[in-house]
């Protein structure tokens, strides 16, 4: 099938200058800001290390303001993110998992105070909203289910080359499991560090 990877989320604002300094003061890079004709306005930030940006602007929504709800965020330490949002003086809740342990219900229902037990990959939130009331959550993913990672990435050299140690010790015990060399060990290789290397861009 053709790849069709998600781009934008448009945000319903009613203040742009004010969307637009809350994100920035998270972080967020400005890509755009573009007037147009009769109050037209297009603004496109995007959150540090995601593939994907956010839109918000004058005339491009019939949405209500603050009405996109269950933006998804994801971090690999919730709590370091979670205290770097608040120091921007956001309100925002603390850690929760859900009390069924498979996904977030809406709103506060079935949260339990702090993150999952077992850090579990996928497990643990928190939430916050920016000033008209768009609601996002931060998810802490750690690993990532088989098939859902298609890019990884290193910021060096010296990244890569340890990433490349560690599949190297991990495959030795593989090979000793098969009690004989691995053949496809590039195969292997390019699975473990999917699944273990630096996700993002």
């Amino acid at each position: 099938m053709t790849d069709m990877k998600l781009e934008i989320a448009v945000l319903p604002v009613s203040d742009v200058d004010r969307a637009k300094n809350f994100y920035k003061a998270l972080g967020w890079r400005e890509d755009a800001d573009f007037p147009g004709e009769g109050g037209f306005r297009v603004v496109q930030l995007t959150p540090p290390g995601s593939p994907a940006s956010v839109i918000f602007g004058s005339r491009i929504t019939d949405a209500a303001p603050g009405s996109a709800q269950g933006l998804h965020l994801v971090v690999t330490d919730i709590e370091a993110a979670r205290a770097e949002i608040a120091a921007q003086g956001v309100a925002i809740s603390e850690v929760f998992h859900d009390a069924g342990g498979v996904f977030h219900h809406a709103g506060t229902e079935g949260r339990v105070s702090g993150p999952d037990p077992d850090h579990t990959s996928y497990a643990s939130f928190a939430s916050f909203s920016d000033p008209d009331g768009n609601g996002w959550v931060l998810q802490e993913i750690t690993t990532r289910l088989p098939g859902r990672v298609t890019d990884v990435t290193f910021s060096s050299a010296a990244e890569l080359a340890d990433a490349l140690r560690q599949a190297a010790a991990a495959h030795g015990e593989h090979e000793k499991e098969l009690g004989h060399e691995d053949a496809d060990w590039p195969s292997w290789y390019a699975e473990y560090l999917v699944r273990h290397g630096r996700s993002g861009a």
